[in-house]
């Protein structure tokens, strides 16, 4: 496994590396080393696996960041020269039915992750109203309805992950490193439990994400809801992802708790 850490593998700031880790599993498959050529390869192993010198693989998976907009791909292939080693096999989109309805306005990237997939997974059916996850399903099918819409519990599902797809034409843009519609700050505050809970579920349509540490407890705030477990000896420190045109006042708001 490659971890590829802080971003979208398809933003400006994070491609090069992206590419750079392909470039290195199709000559790992082509037993010669990076940077005296590749030959023609299969398609990819698991999320990045780099084999050994020769090593037989059958694909690679890649999990993207959910902020990522995975129509770019088969352009940066291209671009890139690694469409004679690689194909796009299938593309697998996870939809919480709960964040999706409330984000589908605001995330554009969330319209792009389901017009380019095979296969919509709508996760989490046994914690959502039966009659929200047909919602989000009645939306997928508006957005692609070419696409395998599953009702999943925690993505429980069997798929070909490398299944022969006929060229989708799909084209987008390499995101920007730091997007617009995405505000993220730190805070160190020591901040009151009861009184944080309160002001993020207040500010559920501006607030995407909180995660960091209280006074001796852990913090969590997402779609999903805020989870609070103890966690001694923890310092405050929280990471905000907020919606962009928010976040002065947000900081403004976050000085009266």
């Amino acid at each position: 496994m490659v971890s590829i850490p802080g971003g979208s593998i398809f933003c400006h700031c994070l491609v090069t590396e992206f590419i750079g880790q392909l470039k290195k599993i199709a000559c790992s498959s082509a037993g010669i080393a990076p940077g005296e050529g590749a030959g023609p390869t299969t398609t990819a192993h698991s999320v990045g696996r780099v084999p050994s010198r020769g090593e037989e693989y059958e694909g690679v998976v890649i999990e993207a960041s959910g902020m990522a907009n995975p129509k770019v791909i088969e352009q940066m292939l291209a671009e890139t020269g690694l469409d004679s080693d690689f194909r796009l096999a299938t593309v697998i989109s996870v939809v919480d039915p709960n964040s999706f309805l409330k984000l589908r306005h605001t995330l554009p990237n969330i319209l792009s992750q389901i017009e380019a997939a095979d296969a919509v997974l709508i996760n989490k059916t046994d914690i959502n109203p039966p009659e929200k996850t047909a919602e989000a399903a009645a939306f997928v099918h508006e957005i692609n309805p070419s696409a395998d819409c599953i009702q999943t519990v925690q993505c429980d599902v069997n798929l070909d992950l490398f299944a022969e797809h006929a060229p989708r034409g799909l084209q987008g843009e390499y995101a920007k490193c730091r997007d617009p519609n995405y505000a993220t700050f730190v805070t160190e505050r020591p901040f009151d439990g009861d009184l944080l809970e309160r002001f993020v579920l207040e500010h559920a349509d501006d607030i995407y994400r909180v995660k960091g540490t209280l006074d001796g407890e852990f913090f969590d705030c997402s779609t999903a809801g805020v989870i609070r477990t103890p966690q001694p000896g923890a310092t405050p420190a929280l990471a905000w992802i907020v919606r962009g045109c928010s976040e002065g006042a947000l900081h403004s708001a976050l000085q009266t708790l």
